[in-house]
């Protein structure tokens, strides 16, 4: 898709990939080869995460919150070791060790499942382990994106790496659903599966994403790496806010598989089924994703952010409706995939334009911690809410949040654009 006429002199010298006959997205080597590791990450860990709800909930007989536990683990425990992975990055200026550290655990730990069997304290804390790697990988990875890249064109990079990213995640329930289709309640085989292919992604970045340590900072503007220096970027206007509206959002927002499991109950389709719905939403979210970039870049990125969250809204009355056909599930699994693509590297473009360069991975770090502990603490909400009571419930009482969370974010980046502008103004 990304073209070039000679692929050793873009390993050597970074420039940027871009086909001279076709007008398609702009980006360096850095950003290919970081996408091209996530998509083959994303497969083996979309294997593994799309037959967890399977795996969890139809073969261990675990109820809602016992499942919110372990896929809060998955969603929020990478938030854990976010900050230390960011500041270590940042400190040493060698954003892509610690991506391999952070890549290689997670890509070992799949060797893990084969040994733990059905006890599901022992699958949690897997996975516990391999969110632990994934949050030592992001901050960096995106870090090394946003620097390779111009200020101007941030949301069509990250739409490009995320565009890749997606395609993995959309491969891998496929790979998963053949694998069990053949041999059926095999998941040891995907088990296997799922290493070898994430081995792939950490050859592909140890051997091809250029090892460049960031550029000092010149001394009048240096700033001492430390944890201090890191929670000090909160008290900037532009970004404190962004990672409360993050956390905020994150805290309203109800897991995947949650989301997946509450459709397939409305429905009562085969539960093996299950990960095909991952699969919709991940062909939407990679076709839109470079697109959503682009619109981004052009119309303004906590727009198109802020739009995301109410197209969720739109989603989650799918749980609600009385009745619901297979068309309009199809229509509500394409609606989440616009989500995806209107939130995720949108808001990390949007805080690595005010972030600067010399804490710019500590600063994703902490943003991607907020994020992701809210995450957390609402899947085990939510299935506390869905045992206590009912699906139904629970998803009215999230619905109401969100709403409320949706507004708050509009008045305070409002607030905040408009307090910058007259601070710049009055400085002219």
């Amino acid at each position: 898709m990304y073209q070039t006429e000679n692929l050793q002199d873009v390993i050597k010298t970074g420039k940027t990939l871009r086909s001279p006959r076709l007008l398609l997205p702009r980006v360096s080597s850095t950003v290919l080869f970081l996408g091209l590791t996530s998509f083959f990450t994303d497969i083996s860990s979309e294997m593994v995460s799309t037959i967890l709800p399977l795996y969890l909930v139809f073969g261990l007989g675990l109820n809602p919150l016992q499942f919110g536990v372990v896929d809060g683990l998955y969603q929020g425990a990478a938030a854990l070791v976010k900050v230390a992975g960011g500041l270590v990055a940042d400190r040493w200026r060698r954003h892509k060790e610690v991506a391999v550290a952070g890549y290689g655990l997670s890509a070992f730990c799949k060797l893990g499942f084969l040994l733990v069997g059905g006890v599901w304290a022992a699958i949690a804390a897997l996975v516990l382990i391999d969110r632990t790697g994934k949050g030592i990988r992001t901050a960096p990875r995106d870090a090394m994106i946003s620097l390779s890249t111009p200020r101007e064109e941030l949301g069509t990079a990250f739409g490009v790496h995320r565009a890749l990213d997606t395609a993995g995640a959309m491969i891998g329930p496929l790979v998963a659903f053949g694998l069990l289709a053949l041999l059926p309640g095999a998941f040891d085989s995907v088990f296997v599966v799922s290493f070898c292919v994430a081995l792939i992604g950490l050859g592909v970045l140890t051997l091809f994403v250029e090892n460049r340590p960031a550029a000092r900072p010149a001394a009048a503007s240096a700033r001492p790496v430390s944890l201090g220096a890191a929670v000090g970027l909160l008290r900037a206007p532009r970004f404190g806010v962004l990672v409360a509206i993050g956390a905020a959002l994150g805290l309203m927002t109800m897991s995947d598989g949650f989301l997946y499991l509450g459709l397939q109950r409305r429905l009562d389709f085969n539960s093996e089924f299950l990960p095909l719905l991952y699969v919709a939403t991940a062909l939407v979210y990679m076709v839109l994703a470079v697109p959503m970039g682009r619109l981004a870049d052009r119309i303004g990125r906590g727009r198109v952010f802020i739009g995301g969250y109410v197209v969720l809204l739109l989603v989650y009355t799918s749980l609600l409706l009385p009745t619901l056909g297979r068309v309009e599930l199809l229509g509500y699994i394409a609606l989440f995939g616009v989500y995806y693509a209107a939130t995720d590297g949108v808001l990390m473009a949007l805080a690595s334009a005010v972030l600067p360069a010399e804490l710019r991975t500590s600063g994703l770090a902490l943003l991607t911690t907020a994020t992701g502990l809210a995450r957390l603490f609402a899947s085990v909400l939510f299935g506390l809410l869905w045992t206590r009571w009912d699906v139904e419930t629970a998803v009215q009482c999230f619905i109401a949040g969100l709403i409320v969370a949706i507004a708050i974010a509009v008045v305070a980046l409002i607030r905040t654009e408009n307090s910058v502008n007259h601070e710049q103004a009055a400085a002219s």
